[in-house]
This record gives C-alpha cells, structure tokens and sequence, in this order.
C-alpha cells in the first residue's frame, strides 16, 4: 500500500500570522529523569541505559490553525433548524471514503470555484462524483504555506458550488488553500465595496441550511491521480469543539 501525507507539520512558524501560530514546549529526557527522582526512584535503579523519557506541551494551537477538519458546529449553532454537530459528533464513517480532485489550479486569486467550474471539469476528465465520496478541490495555493501572504491568496469554493456537492452525496470536501472561501480580508472588501451582507463567508454558510464537513490547509495533492485512492481524515475527538486537526492521508492499495 501507498500513502500520501496531505497534512502541514504542526511546528512553530514565525511567518504565520497571529491567529495561526503554534507553540511546543519541547521536554528533554533528563527532566523526566529529576522527576523519578522526585517520586522515589533512585538513580541507582534506572535501566541501563534509561536517562528518561521525552515529552511535549502544546503551548498554543487553534483548532483551525494547521490541517483541520470543521464541523458543522463552526458554521451556525444550528443546520435547518436542528443542533449543528460538533466534531466529536462528526459520524466516523463519514471520515474514509474513496477519494477524488478536482483539479482549478487555473483559477486565479479572488476568482470563486463555481457549479460551471466543476461540473466542466468533471466532463472534460470523464469523472462521475459517487454518494460518499471525499472530494478534494487542488488549487496549488498550498505553494503559500507557511508564509505571510498564506491567508490573502488564493481561490475558493462560491456558496452554489459547495451546495452542489452537497446535493451529489458528498459529506466531506477538502481544499489547499488557507480556506473554503475566498480569502476574508478580499471577502470583507468586497461585502463593503457592493453592500452586499450575503456576500461574507458565503460557502462556509451553506452549513446554515445544509449538513457537511469541510478540510482546509491540505498539501501534497498534486501528488495525488484524480481518482483511484481512499481518503483517511479523521480529527481528533475533542468534545464540543468547532473543528479539530487532522491527520489527511491518501491510500493507494
């Protein structure tokens, strides 16, 4: 079996911004070492060769600041009138399922992905979207990664667009770039520029109405053949969180 890593390492980086910063207090083994000490273990009665044990502290890390997956929960408290999951609540099975690209490296910065965009991919590929699927939209903004201007380029997914991969079976969609939408700073501009309130995070609230997961932040997925593959991105089970970070793999059997 083949595996392809789709996740960003989770380490310090001192070009993100702010929001996105993530900080590990590393322990050498010698700390755990004074701590047996502490408890009662006398160095004499170590294991050859034992000097201790490493650990770590997540000092601070968001939810959605690396890979992640969001719940329905991050969306709206509700999704057609009904109590919004959160990502403990999120349904396993949901989580693994055959894989798919959708390939809009060619859409530039600030352009939404539409119905249109997808629907003539998918012909021009010979592509048929199956209940169930992982759909992963590749738009080579992860190039960005780990930079300053991560958050502020890029495309996205307009609201029809991700309402249409619902309407096709699809729980759980995926994207390289910082987010589902297009970037907020253009997304705010813009809502001011038209005095449109519908505007703002337009596909992040098909959620409103409309059950389904999305991943940001994924890498690597130029690596990956249109079909042919399982995805695994099962997050982890923190209770009553709006998203968690996950470990997103592609399986090639």
């Amino acid at each position: 079996m083949k595996i392809i890593d789709l996740s960003k390492p989770i380490q310090y980086n001192s070009s993100d911004p702010w929001f996105m910063k993530v900080k590990i207090k590393h322990k050498p083994h010698k700390k755990a070492g004074l701590l047996l000490r502490f408890l009662g273990l006398p160095k004499r009665l170590y294991p050859k060769g034992f000097v201790g044990w490493a650990d770590d502290t997540i000092k601070k890390m968001g939810v959605h600041s690396t890979t992640h997956i969001d719940a329905p929960w991050h969306y709206s408290p509700t999704v057609n009138g009904e109590r919004a999951k959160t990502i403990d609540e999120i349904p396993l099975d949901w989580c693994y399922g055959d894989g798919l690209v959708i390939d809009m490296t060619h859409k530039k910065d600030f352009d939404a992905i539409t119905v249109q965009d997808i629907q003539n991919f998918l012909n021009k590929e010979q592509l048929t979207l199956q209940k169930g699927m992982i759909v992963l939209i590749k738009t080579g903004r992860d190039i960005y990664n780990g930079t300053k201007d991560f958050p502020n380029k890029g495309t996205g997914m307009s609201a029809n667009a991700t309402e249409w991969l619902i309407d096709q079976g699809i729980k759980v969609m995926g994207i390289d770039s910082w987010g589902w939408d297009l970037p907020l700073k253009h997304l705010i501009e813009k809502a001011k520029e038209t005095n449109n309130s519908e505007l703002f995070w337009e596909a992040h609230l098909v959620g409103q109405r409309k059950e389904y997961c999305h991943i940001e932040q994924l890498v690597n997925l130029d690596q990956l053949p249109y079909t042919g593959f399982k995805v695994a991105v099962f997050p982890l089970k923190i209770v009553g969180a709006s998203a968690a970070p996950a470990r997103v793999v592609a399986l090639f059997e």
